[in-house]
């Protein structure tokens, strides 16, 4: 690749010359989902230090929160429900309390202990019949933020109920994502994207000085977008029940599942949230799936600096208060 440069003109002085920026991409699989990570460096060979920075990042978090690994502090809080606390970093536990305000945001649509549900709900296409009404409700017995107990002069978690189960899946990717980016940041590196599968988080601008945009894929076309935003420093992130759902009695039931309920979410096919952090973003695009569309959309006016954007079953497209779309 040849290396560009700007001629920078200062009244009175010799011309000086800079090095001008360049775009460099990188996909790869990360926390089991597809990462693509995006800066704006000096050279190839700048961007991919930063970019190598990144990923391991990423790594350390998700061995952090997986609760696939035995090893991890989550895996031991999980281990030892109903037994006795666990002490953790402070960054799990910081983690786990704002999980736990979500929750009590959400009025408990966002929970981190739905790891406790039974999975008695199938969406590959071998459900034929829906649970009984004793198996719903017995498949969440174990939920309830309400009984992660956290002590934080003694930085420890215990889940009160034994078999209790906390599970970062829908806001591990988010938290990931602000993380990598702040890391880019603190580095010097001015402008980029974090993809953490369609969890997103910017900073910066593109080269040419606009602002990243983002498309919002329509759920009843997904090779087509309905929508171009401008995301200025900060995130989105979009839930979609597109292909998980199944259908009984004429209702549509999304593998989105209410936590408090056992019974999946109706009524809405997309929700996409914009706000300053990912790891919010990602958490409030599930709630809204559960909390249902004039409840979410209330929920999201009364926050600051997040916006919302909610297709209901029927193709209508609802927004909060303060979202402008351009169709592309």
């Amino acid at each position: 690749m040849l290396r560009q440069f700007s001629i920078l003109l200062v009244c009175g002085l010799v011309p000086m010359i800079v090095t001008a920026q360049q775009i460099t991409k990188r996909a790869l699989l990360l926390m089991g989902s597809s990462f693509e990570i995006t800066i704006v460096a000096p050279t190839p060979a700048e961007a991919d230090t930063h970019i190598d920075a990144a990923i391991a990042e990423i790594q350390r978090i998700e061995q952090l929160i997986s609760s696939w690994d035995s090893a991890s502090e989550t895996s031991q809080i999980n281990r030892y429900a109903g037994e006795k606390p666990v002490t953790v970093a402070p960054e799990l536990l910081a983690l786990i309390q704002r999980a736990i305000a979500i929750a009590q945001l959400t009025d408990g649509a966002f929970d981190i202990s739905y790891a406790s549900m039974d999975r008695i709900w199938k969406f590959d296409g071998t459900m034929q019949h829906m649970p009984t009404k004793e198996a719903i409700a017995a498949s969440v017995a174990k939920v309830g933020f309400q009984h992660i107990e956290i002590d934080t002069a003694a930085s420890t978690v215990y889940l009160r109920k034994k078999g209790m189960k906390i599970g970062f899946g829908a806001i591990g990717k988010g938290y990931a994502a602000d993380r990598a980016k702040a890391l880019m940041l603190s580095r010097g590196v001015t402008a980029g994207i974090i993809n953490a599968s369609g969890d997103m988080t910017t900073w910066g601008s593109k080269i040419d000085g606009t602002p990243w945009q983002v498309a919002i894929t329509n759920p009843m076309n997904k090779n087509k977008a309905f929508a171009l935003l401008p995301v200025i420093d900060g995130a989105v992130v979009t839930s979609g029940d597109y292909e998980k759902y199944v259908t009984f009695d004429g209702n549509r039931y999304t593998h989105i599942i209410d936590p408090r309920t056992g019974y999946p979410a109706t009524g809405i096919v997309s929700v996409t949230v914009f706000a300053p952090k990912a790891e919010l973003a990602d958490a409030l695009a599930t709630s809204i799936f559960v909390m249902g569309r004039t409840t979410g959309i209330n929920r999201v006016n009364q926050l600051k600096g997040v916006e919302c954007i909610v297709i209901d079953a029927a193709g209508a497209i609802h927004t909060s208060a303060h979202i402008h779309i351009t169709t592309p």
